[in-house]
Formats: structure tokens, C-alpha cells, sequence
């Protein structure tokens, strides 16, 4: 049988990410989790929750807590933001807040460098 040249390209493709999932490991850790799955007794009642966290991640409501807990975060910056922003005005004084980013710098390959900027608000 004689394949078209698309068809090849779609074979190589799929063999390239086979591997690609193969060498990072991807492969054998959705394995280990499957067996896993397969020896329990007893069923878990939600088999996707049971894979995530045999990968590590958070269950569900390990997860809602700590989305709620950013959320109560975020209200608290929020608040102290504007309370500053007010002190500075009532002192009269110009309000600058630094806004954190993360930066790549050549030569540091996956590292990020924290750089503050400093905003007029």
C-alpha cells in the first residue's frame, strides 16, 4: 500500500510527538497513574480527580481553597492600595507603587528575575 505524501507527514508528525511525550516522561507518569487507577478496590467515584492527583495536582477542593483564597487576597491588596493611594493625596505626596514582573534575562536560561517598575497611579 502506497501512502500519499499528507499521509506521511501525519504519520511523521504523530511518531515525533509520540516521542516528544515518550522522552519527557509524559508517557510512563499517565501510565503509572492508569495502573494505579486499575489496582484499587474500590473505585473513586471521579477517575479524572484520581489521575490529576496521581500526577500532583490539587484535588477539587484543595483547589476552590485556594482560589478563594487568592480571591480574599486580592480584595485585602485592594483595599490597602486605595487606603495608601488616599494617605499619599491627604499628605500630598505623589503616589508611585511598584508593579513586580518577571523578566527573562539572556544568559539565565529558565530563571526569571523579579524586576520592579515603578508606576505613577
Amino acid at each position: 500500500m502506497v501512502m500519499s505524501s499528507g499521509a506521511m507527514e501525519r504519520e511523521a508528525k504523530k511518531e515525533g510527538f509520540r516521542k516528544y511525550l515518550e522522552s519527557s516522561g509524559v508517557l510512563d507518569a499517565l501510565t503509572k497513574g492508569l495502573v494505579a487507577l486499575y489496582d484499587q478496590n474500590d473505585k473513586p467515584s471521579s477517575a479524572i480527580e484520581f489521575i490529576q492527583q496521581k500526577l500532583g495536582g490539587p484535588t477539587v477542593s484543595e483547589y476552590e481553597k485556594l482560589q478563594a483564597a487568592m480571591s480574599d487576597l486580592q480584595i485585602r491588596y485592594d483595599e490597602l492600595r486605595v487606603a495608601h493611594q488616599e494617605k499619599c493625596r491627604e499628605v500630598g505626596i505623589r503616589t508611585l507603587l511598584p508593579s513586580f514582573t518577571p523578566l527573562n534575562i539572556i544568559g539565565m536560561g529558565e530563571k526569571k528575575v523579579w524586576c520592579c517598575i515603578l508606576r505613577d497611579l
